[in-house]
């Protein structure tokens, strides 16, 4: 370019590839999906658009607060997905909140996950993993405690020997272990 010409740089936000699985994925859970953002309200207005959800642009970090405190108020649990230093307050204040691994590292610091990719998919993928991990816990503490409640008193009085009892213990402890490698599993 010749000196004293001027030029024009034009950006655009672009949904990402996985957006729109996300939001149906929220919504099969019967959950109501805002986009809260500071960029201007017509950008806002188009992406929340082609998402099919309600979207509020041209927001301060202190208005993206009141609207949770708003949703709070009502008895809702509120997750946040954010990636901008100005989201930072936001994702401290939230029920759960969940950062982009490439955005700023004051909303990461402030999140209670990261994404370490940028795969939007991520998400419900972790909450099937976090149920599967929850009920095998549940499987693995219930066994625990069956095992103790038959096979203590026994052992308290006399009837099972020591050996025995420790064997038990070992295969107990190893039924667990076992049951828990299945949180690997696809």
């Amino acid at each position: 370019m010749k000196p004293g010409r001027s030029g024009w740089i034009g950006l655009r936000d672009t949904l990402r590839d996985d957006a729109q699985v996300l939001v149906d994925w929220a919504r099969a859970r019967r959950w109501q999906v805002l986009m809260l953002s500071g960029d201007p309200s017509a950008a806002v207005a188009q992406l929340s658009a082609q998402l099919g959800i309600e979207g509020r642009g041209g927001l301060s970090p202190e208005a993206k607060l009141a609207a949770l405190e708003h949703l709070r108020e009502q008895g809702r649990r509120v997750m946040v997905l954010g990636d901008g230093a100005n989201d930072a307050p936001l994702l401290a204040a939230a029920h759960l909140s969940i950062a982009m691994g490439r955005g700023a590292d004051l909303a990461q610091s402030r999140a209670d996950a990261v994404l370490l990719g940028e795969r939007l998919s991520a998400i419900p993928e972790a909450f099937t993993l976090a149920r599967r991990g929850r009920r095998i816990l549940r499987q693995n503490l219930a066994w625990a405690a069956l095992y103790n409640l038959l096979v203590l008193p026994f052992a308290a009085l006399g009837l099972v020997t020591p050996g025995w009892a420790a064997l038990g213990m070992c295969a107990s402890s190893l039924l667990v272990v076992l049951n828990a490698q299945r949180l690997g599993r696809p």
